[in-house]
């Protein structure tokens, strides 16, 4: 079981270092979803930096597939049906982030195909909206596995019950910030309090599960699940 805590936990720390350069880094620097004239240039004009986000995105999309395989190893053992379900939602989780991929894909074509002019504002800032919506919904998916790896580190014997709480916490982040982003009418108004909720309670659940598979993942003392 050491392996696929390890992988897990690499898996996992990939996706924070490469989802935090590709969304924060990347992303947030150059889309404006309010301003189409400054993103469709920003993209332009740092198509490069924008590709880089791309890859980054694609590593974090290649750890998930590996997570939802390692993680269902490593949980099987507590309840194997729960962990089929955690599966089960984290890979609705990255069939939704892999369809949300091609719009960014898409933007990055169209962008590099021809040169700057105004008729290719809305389809880019199109492109990026359903980039965000298919993302949202996949992290809403995604929410549903936390709460259920929540479940599984509450009824297992090796992983501590105050991880399951951490974890169920941050399901609740990505529920409060996805319903929030699909139905509340204002709310680029209160964004940065929404994703503050998102990323303090990701950090204390989704960080402190890495933390935890890696040491464990490398730890040389044996345990069972």
């Amino acid at each position: 079981m050491r392996t696929y805590a390890r992988i897990s936990g690499i898996a996992y720390l990939l996706i924070f270092i490469f989802g935090f350069y590709a969304n924060f880094a990347i992303l947030e620097t150059l889309v404006d979803i309010n301003n189409s004239a400054e993103t469709t240039l920003n993209i332009f004009d740092n198509s490069i930096q924008f590709r880089n986000g791309l890859f980054g995105f694609c590593v974090m999309l290649i750890s998930d597939i590996f997570l939802i395989w390692s993680l269902f190893k490593f949980t099987k053992s507590t309840h194997k049906t729960i962990s089929y379900l955690a599966s089960l939602f984290r890979g609705f989780h990255a069939v939704f982030f892999a369809i949300a991929m091609v719009k960014l894909i898409q933007v990055y074509q169209v962008t590099m195909a021809t040169t700057y002019a105004l008729e290719l504002q809305s389809t880019v800032i199109n492109l990026l909206v359903e980039f965000n919506k298919q993302w949202t919904i996949g992290l809403l998916f995604f929410g549903v596995h936390l709460l259920l790896l929540g479940f599984l580190a509450f009824k297992s014997h090796v992983i501590p019950t105050w991880m399951s709480f951490l974890l169920i916490l941050a399901a609740v982040g990505y529920f409060v910030d996805g319903f929030a982003k699909l139905y509340v009418a204002n709310y680029s108004d209160f964004q940065s309090y929404y994703e503050a909720i998102v990323i303090l309670t990701g950090v204390a659940g989704e960080l402190s599960f890495t933390i935890w598979l890696l040491i464990k993942g490398f730890s040389k003392r044996a345990f069972v699940v």
